[in-house]
């Protein structure tokens, strides 16, 4: 399979794709390759490729052009190549309830961010046949991700607080990466949850990268996302029943990947 992966040279999800894409004919693809909101530009790099599914992680939270745009270049490009097309979505698409979410329930977003990963989806969705938009949480897990590295700043005593009450289904990096990679050649599609196992608070999962890695758990302190002018989405647990039923790929819970 020649897979192609966008935010596979810089991006944190991208560069573990293309590590779990091995033994595939993989092309990494960073913005210095291309910009996704060049719909000419993107076009000429799915023609160069010929790629037989593409995985798509490129994104800015802070720029709609790319996180919406950016999609909906690359998702048509796929469909006219024919390529398979893997969007990587995310559970703020979501405004928050106190159930979990399954794919049956529409997108309801809270934030600018959130409105456009829908407006990411919807362009993929509507791009062609062979589509599937993979919704994901917060990403961690290699010690790496931006979540560990504040978190680890956090317990050694910089200034900030954790949010008990925002409730979340971390993944780990490596097992989201190895069911997007499974996914590139699967024939499910429509949208489907990639949370991990486990739904945890923002502090508890601090107290977890932080007792891995041997810092005091307890320095961390505990705020309220509800208690905000603007809270954004608090509670957007992903059922992921459906992934565990249709893929090889365990997508384990934090208590598990983070245990020292």
């Amino acid at each position: 399979m020649r897979l192609l992966v966008t935010g596979g040279r810089t991006g944190y999800l991208g560069r573990h794709v293309v590590a779990a894409a091995a033994g595939h004919d993989v092309v990494a693809v960073g913005s210095v390759d291309c910009d996704v909101r060049d719909r000419v530009a993107v076009d000429a790099l799915l023609d160069a490729h010929r790629p037989d599914a593409v995985v798509h992680t490129a994104y800015v939270q802070s720029d709609r052009e790319v996180t919406a745009n950016g999609a909906a270049h690359v998702a048509q490009a796929a469909a006219r190549v024919g390529a398979r097309f893997v969007l990587v979505s995310s559970d703020v698409v979501f405004g928050g309830r106190p159930v979990p979410y399954d794919e049956s329930v529409p997108p309801d977003p809270v934030s600018a961010y959130g409105a456009a990963k829908v407006e990411a989806e919807r362009a993929s969705l509507g791009s062609g046949a062979d589509v599937v938009v993979a919704r994901t949480s917060l990403i961690l897990g290699d010690g790496g991700s931006k979540h560990e590295q504040l978190f680890r700043s956090l317990a050694l005593g910089a200034d900030g607080v954790l949010f008990e009450d925002e409730r979340r289904c971390p993944v780990h990096v490596g097992d989201l990466a190895a069911a997007l990679v499974e996914l590139a050649s699967h024939d499910v599609r429509g949208v489907l949850h990639l949370g991990g196992g486990d739904a945890t608070s923002r502090l508890e999962l601090g107290r977890l990268v932080a007792r891995r890695d041997g810092l005091d758990a307890g320095v961390l302190r505990s705020g309220r996302r509800a208690d905000l002018p603007d809270p954004g989405p608090v509670d957007v647990r992903l059922d992921s029943t459906r992934a565990s039923d249709l893929l090889t790929t365990r997508l384990r819970g934090a208590r598990e990947f983070l245990a020292p």
